[in-house]
């Protein structure tokens, strides 16, 4: 007799269940498995060994907020392959140096050979290469992205007060949301998204695209020094290597014809040059003296790294600010104040802190208040360091220098001679100097706070010869302003009450100390590029006075994980 179905054991249905258990067990991983396998083992120890860098644990957390929600599937490979999206970020990698970037970082050199073992059929790719591939791509572009958008280096690993953690993406939802699926011709302007919005950034990576192709088939010879320094008309031995150096970096245009008299250091020669010292913040007096020669044997690859660490640093800044910014370039000891539209209403030369002792930081503020006729409250360093010697060798320099003695609630103590027992609290802190208003003021007669923790601001200055130098490191990290009447009629512009008229009788006749509120309150940055494209299209450098240039450089050759 047939028996039901329903009366077969349970003993025997739990067997069976447990044999085709057994079955599943033994069954090979999938090569997704072992594909999510391997991603997930990589990103735990942070270390790729087939990346040019192969340490990323400082993106790290976000590689693997990427692929967890994808169960580490790949993003950048399919059953044909690489995707298009994949392509054209590669594309992007090699040709990082069009950015300032190093395509090294970016594995350039590499992905070649990747791309030639997913397209292989026999043998097919392994799971290991397409893995490597995919991560590879992962890594490379958080790299290129952050790169691009707020730099290697933090800034503050170099002592520049500049934040750019504000500025930082979410990079797992940013590429997942406009990098991977994104079409190919698409991929440089979303590139072209993550960078800097200004045209002064921009006007540099032109000029790194130059200097590229300037640096490739430059191949002269370092200029002779001569023993003296060459005026128009003398004689130079190396005349046709000046030419052909001031052809390749544009001083010279190709269609300009120079006198063919050998050795004559004369007419558009001499034009040329004065074009050059103009571009490399010397005086363009024409004449052929060390600081030209030295400038010109600078090796014009040096000339554009000079260019890559100026895009690095801007690439720190601020993406936008609540008003036109108040710019101080330190190296260039230039002020430019912007207008709505991006371009300079305003430049002045400036004088910085000394390169050796009194360097003025790296930071950015907000000026919030102008004062007319200020006083000057000596820092005590300089009040130990240099003016209680002078007091102790004369007790009349306090009435001469126009100083007088406080108590730390601005109660004057004493205007005229000083005796021992007030110069030795001097010494000691317990009193201090403060200089009075008008002429003989050190601050001249406004000065222009942005509050920091430094103490630094902007100010008038009785020692205007010095704004003819062509380096102006003279302060004590203050920075004096050349033309304060126009800084101040720039500031105060939307307070019509504070016209010219006002201004120069609030400088001149007083009263002394008088504060004045700037609503809205400016933002102003301190920043530190030795080199800059104009708008007139060409490029300037300038000397790297506090080395940090060579700082910057030594700390980007160490590779990733940066600082």
């Amino acid at each position: 007799m047939k028996r039901a179905a329903s009366s077969i054991p349970i003993a025997c249905l739990a067997l069976g269940l447990a044999l085709a258990a057994r079955v599943v067990a033994a069954a090979p991983a999938t090569p997704q498995a072992e594909l999510a396998e391997l991603l997930q083992q990589w990103i735990a120890a942070g270390r790729l060994p087939a990346l040019h860098w192969p340490v990323f644990v400082d993106y790290q957390g976000y590689v693997n907020q990427f692929y967890a929600p994808a169960a580490y599937a790949p993003a950048w490979i399919d059953d044909h392959g690489p995707t298009p999206a994949a392509l054209a970020l590669i594309d992007q990698f090699q040709h990082a140096d069009l950015k300032g970037l190093r395509p090294d970082d970016y594995d350039a050199d590499r992905w070649p050979a990747r791309l030639a073992a997913l397209r292989q059929t026999q043998p097919p790719p392994t799971i290991t290469q397409r893995a490597e591939f995919d991560l590879a791509m992962t890594v490379c572009l958080m790299r290129f992205i952050s790169d691009l958008h707020i730099g290697r280096v933090n800034p503050r690993a170099v002592n520049f007060e500049l934040d750019v953690d504000q500025k930082k993406y979410d990079l797992p939802v940013l590429i997942r949301s406009r990098f991977v699926n994104a079409q190919p011709g698409d991929v440089p302007q979303l590139i072209s998204a993550v960078e800097p919005p200004f045209d002064g950034y921009r006007r540099l990576e032109q000029a790194a695209l130059l200097y590229v192709r300037i640096a490739a088939q430059y191949q002269g010879a370092p200029l002779p020094a001569p023993e003296r320094t060459v005026n128009p008309g003398d004689t130079y031995a190396g005349v046709s290597q000046l030419v052909a150096l001031l052809r390749a970096v544009g001083d010279l245009p190709a269609d300009t014809a120079v006198a063919t008299a050998p050795g004559l250091y004369q007419g558009a020669i001499v034009a040329a040059v004065r074009s050059f010292q103009e571009r490399h913040g010397l005086d363009p007096d024409g004449r052929l003296g060390k600081g030209t020669i030295a400038a010109m044997n600078v090796p014009l690859t040096w000339r554009l790294e000079q260019i890559r660490l100026a895009l690095e640093r801007w690439r720190w800044l601020p993406a936008s600010f609540s008003q036109p910014p108040i710019v101080v370039n330190i190296p260039e000891f230039m002020l430019r104040a912007y207008g709505p539209d991006g371009t300079a209403e305003l430049r002045m030369r400036v004088v910085v802190g000394r390169a050796f002792q009194h360097r003025t930081p790296v930071f950015t503020g907000n000026l919030r208040t102008v004062v007319f006729r200020p006083y000057w409250n000596v820092p005590l360093s300089i009040q130990r360091a240099e003016l209680v010697p002078k007091l102790a060798a004369n007790p009349g320099y306090l009435a001469s220098g126009n100083y007088e003695v406080v108590t730390n609630d601005g109660t004057v103590v004493t205007d005229g001679a000083v005796g021992s027992a007030v110069l030795a609290r001097l010494r000691a802190g317990q009193l201090l100097l403060r200089q009075k208003p008008g002429d003989k003021n050190s601050l001249g007669l406004v000065k222009f706070l942005f509050p920091n923790s430094y103490n630094v601001y902007m100010h008038d200055t009785p020692s205007v010869t010095l704004f003819a130098k062509s380096r102006r490191d003279f302060s004590h990290g203050c920075i004096r302003v050349a033309d304060p009447t126009s800084l101040a009629l720039w500031v105060l512009r939307k307070q019509p009450r504070w016209d010219q008229a006002r201004i120069a009788t609030a400088m001149t006749i007083g009263p002394d100390n008088v504060a004045v509120a700037v609503a809205p309150p400016i933002p102003v940055l301190i920043i530190y590029g030795t080199a800059r494209a104009g708008r007139d299209g060409k490029v300037y450098f300038f000397d790297d006075i506090y080395g940090y240039d060579r700082q910057l450089e030594n700390l980007l050759a160490q590779g990733y994980p940066y600082p």
